[in-house]
Parts: C-alpha cells; structure tokens; sequence
C-alpha cells in the first residue's frame, strides 16, 4: 500500500465480508405438513451442523397444517457439500412425516419496490370472488403483495395485505371504487413506524358511538319526534344547513322539564362494540374524545361512564327547570368539529396525521378530511364516498382492525389489570 492511500477499514465483525455480497449463493428451505411442538426448533437444529446464517423466515400455521420456510447461506462447514444438507433436511423431514422442499438460488429476496402500504379488508363474509377483486385491483394500480395474515375471523373476516410498488393515494383510489362495487370494506394507510405510534382516535356521537339521535330522543318526550327525525336526515345528508337545522330542532323542545335529561341519559344505546373498541384504545395507550353536534347533557355522561380523554357538544339551555329551545355557546357544527379536532391533537401531544376521526354524517366530513385517517362508519352516501374509507358492518370494534390490531390483541389488552 502506498503511503498516498488511506488505510482501509477492515470487515466488520457484526456483518463479516464473506457475508455482505448479494450474489452469495443460499438454500430458500421449505417444510410442510401436521404441524406440532418442535418443528421449527428440530429444523434448525438440523441446519445448525452446516454452520449456515439465517437470512430469512417465515412460518405461517392453518387448520393445523404449518409452512415454514428458511432462507439460509450455503452450507461452510468443513468438507460439507449442498448434496449433504439437502440429504440431511430430508431424512428428518421424513421422520416427522413432513414434506421438503429445498431451492438453489443466489443472494437474498428481490427488494420491495418503494411505495408501501397495509391495505385492510372487512368481509361479512370476505369471499373468494371478492378477494381475486382486490388482489386483481392491486396489480393493476402496479402494486405487489408481499403479505397477507388475518387479523380476526370474528365478528367480521378481516386480513391485511402488505403491499408494495404502488403509492398509498394511488391504492386507496382504486381500491375504493373496486370496493363499492364488490361490497367490502377496505382502508389503506401508509406503512412505516407511525403506524405504531401513539394515536389520537375522535368519534362522532350520534349514530356512531351510540345508535341514538339525540335529538330525537328529546323530542320523543316533547312529541315532536318525527317532525324532528325529517329534519335530523337532511342535515345528515347534507341537504340542510346545521347550524339552521339544530336551531329549528331545539326550539321544538322549550318548555320540557329538566328530569327529561336524565331520562334521555338512560335511554341512550351504545353501539355494538363501542366499549371494545375504547376499552382496548385505552389499554393500548390511545387517547379517545368524542365531538357531537348533540348535547354536553349527554355526552359529559358518556365521557364519565367510557373513560374518554376528550368531550365537546352543544349545549342545551336550562332555564328554571325547563328546556328554552336555545343552545348556549359557539354551534358545533362541520367546521367545529374538525377545529375540536385540531385542538384535542394538541392537547394530546399527537400529530394530525396520526389522529383517526369516525363518523356517519355530512356534518362530520371535515373532521374526516383533516385527521390522518378519516373513517365513515355506516355512512350516508356523501361521507363514504370523501372519507378515506369506509365501515358499512355494525360493529364499531371493527375500526380496530383499520389500525393493524388483532382480535387475539383485543382479547389480550381485556386480559390486562386496569
């Protein structure tokens, strides 16, 4: 070496130079059959005698039956050849009456292609027709699967597919409309660590985390209930002005007495999986608030009785025991909840694209464009066709599959000790 070139550095003794070529020749290892205790140990105890590196696994076990699969260097130890390992993997196989398979090649799998997302699906029941749909959709979009595992057979099917190749926007667009159409529930989100980090989850009240109208339930004891449900339907479609709408309503209830609030209270029904759903956000380290174009008479209740981080809604004015037909305070309508939105993100400390806002109506649309991922939870046509995607089964829980997390988790987090 002359004395013009610098020293070079020696391999390194975590990632040895024998072991950093991509053209390194390796075995993919494949063994099927009746799966048992042991497998995957007695596997690699086999392999252990040729003094190969591991360079990837994968294990996946259905209705008993296990596939597992090893992709390791060529074996370096003395005087051993690929003949001898080969020879080797198949007499054990055979004495456990399992089938293998081993492959020449070289280096490791292809790399991902850039553009990666979690696409999860609901199904009730998710059929094949409908997963050769997606599947088709996202290999015309460019994407390709790298993974699929379940997430939960109950109450809903749901799996998620990792996908790579294709950008997240791209993928949530075509699987949309492929999804409408075939009628499953699909979201799509961006992979990476945010995925896991710490979230902020804000749900509408009325006909999401309850399956109530509020309103409507005052005005049953007003009898007024359903001049007051034509009303409610078209704001929630969008047809009237909120703010206008909520005015007219409540003025249909001046004069009831106050006892009718707690009446109100008792009559309230939450939605099938409402408490697993924030009981497991909570255990998880989530923080959870509700924003209602309803009443701080109820959902102050709901935050008391649920645990919540968060709460805001109108509120009725009581005057002498009675009802006056007037709100007190700022309206929350479509644009107030998604500023209530912004304001408990930064109460909490979480980014907005990590924030996920459920909701069912028109008034709840720019709460659902502004969080990181908006979901429209049985929805009036013009909120699931803006959200960024859409829950048509009755079942709130099932939101919990949208961030990755599975029914064994749910079952796990109900076995913890609050």
């Amino acid at each position: 070496m002359s004395a013009s070139q610098p020293p070079q550095s020696p391999p390194s003794p975590e990632f040895p130079e024998s072991r950093q070529g991509i053209d390194e020749p390796t075995l993919l290892v494949k063994i099927f059959g009746k799966d048992r205790p042991g497998i995957t140990a007695g596997l690699f105890d086999t392999l252990a005698a040729y003094s190969v590196d591991v360079v990837d696994i994968e294990q996946v076990v259905t209705r008993g039956r296990i596939v597992l699969c090893a992709l390791v260097t060529a074996p370096t130890a003395g005087g051993t050849t690929e003949g001898d390992l080969r020879a080797t993997v198949h007499s054990w196989a055979d004495s456990l009456k399992l089938q293998a398979e081993i492959i020449s090649g070289m280096g490791d799998n292809r790399p991902r292609g850039s553009g990666r997302s979690h696409v999860t699906v609901l199904g009730h029941p998710l059929t094949a027709e409908s997963t050769a749909a997606i599947a088709a959709t996202i290999t015309s979009t460019g994407g390709n699967i790298d993974r699929i595992f379940r997430l939960a057979k109950y109450p809903v099917t749901a799996v998620e597919i990792a996908v790579s190749g294709t950008g997240t926007e791209e993928l949530r667009t075509a699987l949309a409309t492929e999804a409408a159409q075939i009628g499953v529930d699909v979201a799509v989100v961006s992979a990476g660590l945010s995925r896991r980090a710490q979230r902020l989850v804000v749900m509408d009240v009325d006909s999401t985390l309850i399956q109530d109208e509020v309103i409507e339930l005052f005005a049953a004891h007003a009898g007024c209930e359903d001049e007051v449900a034509a009303v409610t339907e078209q704001a929630m479609r969008g047809e009237l002005d909120f703010e206008q709408s909520l005015h007219a309503r409540v003025a249909l209830l001046a004069g009831l007495d106050v006892s009718v609030v707690d009446k109100v209270r008792s009559e309230v029904r939450l939605t099938p999986g409402a408490r697993t759903l924030i009981r497991t956000l909570k255990r998880l380290g989530y923080q959870v608030g509700v924003v209602s174009g309803g009443f701080t008479q109820v959902t102050d209740d709901l935050k008391e009785r649920l645990g919540l981080d968060f709460a805001s809604a109108n509120t009725l004015e009581i005057v002498d025991g009675k009802l006056t037909g007037r709100v007190v305070g700022d309206v929350v309508d479509r644009a107030g909840k998604a500023r209530l939105l912004r304001s408990f993100a930064e109460q909490a400390g979480v980014p907005l694209a990590q924030t996920v806002a459920i909701g069912d109506g028109a008034n709840d649309l720019d709460m659902l464009n502004t969080a990181g991922l908006g979901v429209a939870f049985n929805a009036k046509p013009v909120v699931r066709e803006a959200a960024h995607t859409a829950v048509n089964v009755p079942f709130l829980d099932t939101v919990l599959y949208l961030l990755g997390i599975t029914r064994e988790e749910v079952e796990a987090a109900d076995g913890l000790i609050d």
